[in-house]
């Protein structure tokens, strides 16, 4: 049986689902915490480590402004909310991607870092305005500064996942079938779930059963 350490997802299919049901983008959004509340619940009785959820990319400041605002206000009254209650959960909070918001957004994302950082039984590494590119780019050039050898682990060891284990398992919702800029490095061998629900209509049953898919998977690594 496959063990289970990281599982990533890009949660696509927020605003298509709120239009379906003639509401708005911005009601699809709010609808999609609902599953992100049930994969954590889910990670945790797992004992899965590591959950990477794809927040918001460089890309996203295309989208009209009125619903970024409203984004980064939902991860704000999300965070305000529920810190305590993920803090009580022995959660640890890690945001990766660069922190170039207001002041107010990178003093609650730096707390809530700050709160939860000595937590060990679940960490979701949140990526906010992260493109996987640019974390490669950036890794280089930390290499480059310290003088080191450019390679695979020196590569690894300067990104924004240090430390934290590639994903064995990606999901990803809205029936897309891309990976978007997210952990191209990482997931060099991860198992890859694409589905054809929406987010907020994917839920914990829908996880469970690709955690039960995953530990009969045949993994070769290269071998056979």
């Amino acid at each position: 049986m496959n063990p289970l350490n990281h599982v990533a997802i890009i949660m696509d299919g927020n605003g298509r689902w709120g239009l379906e049901r003639n509401k708005s983008r911005n009601f699809g959004h709010k609808e999609g915490l609902n599953s992100i509340k049930d994969i954590i619940d889910i990670s945790l009785k797992n004992k899965i480590k590591f959950l990477t959820l794809f927040v918001f990319s460089v890309d996203n400041w295309k989208r009209p402004n009125e619903e970024i605002n409203y984004l980064f206000n939902l991860l704000s009254n999300f965070l305000t909310n529920n810190l305590n209650e993920l803090n009580k959960k022995n959660i640890k909070l890690k945001f990766i991607g660069k922190k170039n918001f207001t002041k107010k957004m990178n003093n609650l994302l730096n707390k809530s870092e700050q709160i939860t950082k000595n937590n060990t039984d679940l960490q979701i590494n949140v990526a906010l305005n992260y493109s996987s590119r640019s974390e490669i780019i950036t890794s280089i050039k930390k290499i480059i500064y310290k003088k080191l050898a450019i390679t695979e682990d020196n590569v690894t060891n300067n990104l924004f996942t240090k430390n934290i284990p590639d994903p064995e398992i990606l999901i990803r919702t809205g029936n897309t079938h891309r990976l978007s800029n997210f952990l191209l490095w990482q997931l060099s061998y991860t198992e890859i779930f694409f589905e054809k629900k929406l987010w907020p209509d994917f839920r914990g049953k829908d996880f469970i059963k690709i955690i039960k898919y995953y530990k009969k998977i045949k993994r070769n690594f290269g071998k056979i």
